[in-house]
């Protein structure tokens, strides 16, 4: 069912205000604030994030926030990204244009800018390119699974308006409750698909046709209460079928429901056991 933007808005800024009630920034962190990435002076923004005691060059990992592709920011991603920093990672996270405003492939281009804003401030904020992961969820994996295969698939690449940083590389992925197949998903897909020519953007989106061997690393998450948990049985084999090294996780038990991006819950336990695999996952690949 299509979702009405404004509405949903009010939704996700209600429940994700409550959720971070009374967190602010820990005092084991230090952040960069309000970086400009790209031309919008309101969208293409980002911080960084470090632990405070560490120094020199950090692993690095870049989050694309979900939110249905017209919601979030990197506001509402503070928190979450800080508790990831806490784990020894500089974390860049991301504020991108919106849809309906702003449709696909805005989010891409955004997140492509965002990535050679990495490579061209990497010595400033002491992150180390030969170590750079990320993660996205919801929308978010979505998008990062197009950006991966964007980096590894030049036919596919091709396609889009804008040219991946040189030398670019992803040494691994974490995808959580994401959308992975998108030719039957018009409807759910409408606020951010173009006006012109929308069912070429639902192949473009539809990243199981994309992928190749050269697909990073990747970690899926879904748990047994998200309402995509069915979208990782579309992923898995062609990640299988490609042999690209992945490792799956459905969280929750009959006792335990936990329900869509559930990880962004800092203070839970589930989130702080998922994150913690997620970065021991990366931490793998190093």
């Amino acid at each position: 069912m299509m979702i009405d933007p404004m509405e949903f808005r009010r939704q996700c800024i209600k429940s994700d205000s409550e959720r971070d009630r009374g967190l602010v920034t820990p005092p084991d962190i230090v952040r960069a604030d309000d970086l400009c990435y790209g031309p919008d002076p309101v969208w293409n923004r980002l911080d960084v994030y470090r632990p405070a005691a560490a120094a020199g060059p950090l692993p690095v990992i870049v989050s694309f926030h979900g939110g249905a592709w017209v919601y979030g920011s990197k506001e509402i991603y503070q928190f979450y990204c800080m508790n990831l920093a806490q784990r020894g990672f500089a974390v860049v996270n991301y504020s991108y244009r919106l849809a309906p405003e702003h449709r696909f492939p805005a989010a891409i281009a955004d997140t492509n800018r965002v990535f050679a804003w990495v490579q061209e401030h990497a010595a400033e904020y002491g992150l180390d390119l030969s170590r750079l992961f990320a993660v996205g969820d919801s929308a978010g994996a979505m998008g990062l699974a197009v950006y991966a295969c964007i980096l590894t698939n030049p036919a596919y690449a091709a396609a889009y308006p804008f040219t991946p940083p040189s030398g670019l590389t992803l040494r691994g992925i974490a995808l959580n409750c994401g959308l992975y197949t998108a030719l039957d998903k018009q409807k759910d897909l409408a606020p951010m698909l173009p006006q012109e020519n929308p069912a070429q953007a639902l192949s473009l989106l539809h990243v199981i046709s994309h992928i190749t061997p050269a697909f990073p690393p990747s970690f899926v998450m879904t748990s047994n209460g998200d309402f995509l948990r069915d979208e990782p049985q579309h992923l898995l084999p062609v990640l299988q079928k490609h042999g690209v090294p992945h490792q799956f996780r459905c969280c929750g038990d009959d006792a335990h429901v936990l329900f869509h991006v559930f990880h962004c819950d800092i203070r839970s336990e589930a989130a702080r056991g998922i994150n913690d695999a997620e970065c021991a996952f990366f931490r793998s690949l190093c």
